[in-house]
């Protein structure tokens, strides 16, 4: 009856494990993606706090006022 109730009444479809399996591993390589990420842009914040604004600061730019938006 749970067979039935599922559609699996001859089995599990092979297209459908094998796009199982891809889906898998697709979300496998996007999680070591996000890991590898994640730790880069942990180390750059890292420089980013032991430079402090000094950074900011060795950057000589006039930024001239921003006008309104026209409406």
């Amino acid at each position: 009856m749970a067979k039935a109730l599922l559609g699996y009444v001859g089995g599990s479809d092979p297209r459908l494990l094998a796009e199982m399996r891809r889906l898998q591993q697709r979300v496998q390589d996007l999680e070591s993606e996000l890991g590898r990420i994640q730790s880069e842009n942990d180390a750059l914040n890292a420089a980013a706090a032991q430079h402090g604004d000094s950074l900011l600061d060795s950057i000589d730019i006039d930024v001239p006022q921003a006008e309104p938006a026209l409406t």
